[in-house]
Formats: structure tokens, sequence, C-alpha cells
């Protein structure tokens, strides 16, 4: 249970993060205006706050490992929402990314 509680809550919060740092670029980099930047403004607010939700009390290793989610997620949300073609060596690098991930998160521990 708790591995998924865990991986549940990462993949929400990286929905948060991601969308709203692509709600910030779009509002800005595209033009699309303020409002889509605030969005993305509140998007990842609502990130930070769903990640104090994870099982795991210890805020280095909890956000160490959403980085591994937050390389992989990325490159996810650009082949989903521009396009983006990831080339073997992206793919490489994310999934090392998630391996990353579930060595900080779910390894065994003495304690």
């Amino acid at each position: 249970m708790f591995v998924l509680r865990s991986a549940a809550l990462f993949v929400v919060a990286a929905l948060f993060e991601i969308g709203g740092a692509w709600l910030v670029w779009q509002g800005v980099r595209e033009n699309r205006g303020w409002l889509w930047a605030a969005g993305g403004v509140l998007a990842l607010g609502a990130y930070g706050f769903v990640a104090t939700f994870q099982p795991d009390a210890h805020f280095g290793r909890v956000l160490a490992a959403y980085g591994g989610i937050f390389v992989a997620g990325s490159i996810l949300w650009g082949v989903v929402a521009d396009g983006y073609r990831p080339d073997r060596w992206d793919i490489t690098g994310a999934l090392i990314c998630l391996a990353g991930m579930a060595v900080i998160m779910y390894a065994p521990r003495g304690n």
C-alpha cells in the first residue's frame, strides 16, 4: 500500500508541476496571456502541497526522488503536448532517472 500511495502521489505531483511549468511557458513564451501563466503558478503551488502527503517524511528524499519523476514526466509531457520526439538517449536517461527514484524511495532501509 505504501508504494501504491507514494507512486500515485508522485503522478499527481508531476501533473501539477510539469503542467504548471508548461502553462507558464505557454502564457509567457508562447504569448497565450497572463491567465495561462497565473494558472501555472497555481498549479506549481498545488505541486508543493501534494508533495507533502508522501508517506516518507524526509523532505530531501522525496524531492530527490521526485527529480527522476520530473525528468521522465517532462519527456512524456513534451511528447503528448508539444509533439516532441525523444531519441534513444532521452529514453535511456529517463529510465535511469526512474530507477534512481525507485532506489531512493523504496529500497529497504535498516531503520
